[in-house]
C-alpha cells in the first residue's frame, strides 16, 4: 500500500484532531473546509496509513492526587547489554513511568515518572527502579513547575 502524501487539508484535519480529539466528524469537516463524507474518507485514510497512532484522554494529575513529576537518568552496569531488554520490558509496564527513552551520553535511559508525593517517588526509586536487572545508578531531578506539556506535533504548512 502506497502512503498518501499529506496535503494542506490533511494537515488541517490532523492539526484539528490533535487539539480536539473528541470532535465530531461534522466539526472536523467544518475546520478542514470539507463535506462530512469527504472528511470521513480522509480521516479513515489517515488512520489506516498510520498518521494517527492512537486516541487518548489526558487526565489532570493534580485532581488524581499525583503531584510529583521527576526525570530520572538511569545508568546500566557495563557489560550488561543483554539486561537492557529486561530493563525496558519491566520499566514499560510500571504505571509510574510516563515516558522512557534510550539516550546517548553518560546515562543509558531517561524516564519521566509521576508520583503522589516525594515519599512515593522515593519508594518507586528504591523499591522498584533500583532493583531492576543491570541498573548501576540513577540520578533524579524533580520538576518544580510545568510550563508546557503536549503531545501535539508541529505540522508544516
Amino acid at each position: 500500500m502506497q502512503e498518501p502524501d499529506l496535503d494542506r487539508v490533511d494537515r488541517k484535519i490532523l492539526g484539528f484532531l490533535q487539539e480536539h480529539g473528541r470532535a465530531s466528524n461534522l466539526e472536523v469537516a467544518a475546520a478542514a473546509g470539507l463535506s462530512p463524507a469527504q472528511c470521513h474518507r480522509r480521516h479513515r485514510r489517515l488512520e489506516e496509513a498510520g498518521f494517527i497512532a492512537r486516541y487518548e484522554t489526558r487526565l489532570d494529575a493534580a485532581r488524581l492526587d499525583l503531584h510529583v513529576v521527576a526525570f530520572i537518568l538511569v545508568a546500566m552496569e557495563k557489560g550488561h547489554i543483554r539486561d537492557m531488554s529486561k530493563f525496558t520490558d519491566v520499566v514499560t509496564d510500571l504505571p509510574e513511568v510516563l515516558e522512557c527513552y534510550s539516550i546517548t551520553g553518560d546515562y543509558d535511559f531517561v524516564i519521566k515518572v509521576i508520583a503522589r508525593d516525594l515519599k512515593g517517588l522515593s519508594q518507586f526509586l528504591i523499591d522498584k527502579l533500583m532493583r531492576l536487572p543491570g541498573v548501576d545508578g540513577v540520578r533524579s531531578s524533580v520538576c518544580l513547575d510545568e510550563f508546557k506539556c503536549t503531545s501535539a506535533l508541529p505540522l508544516p504548512d
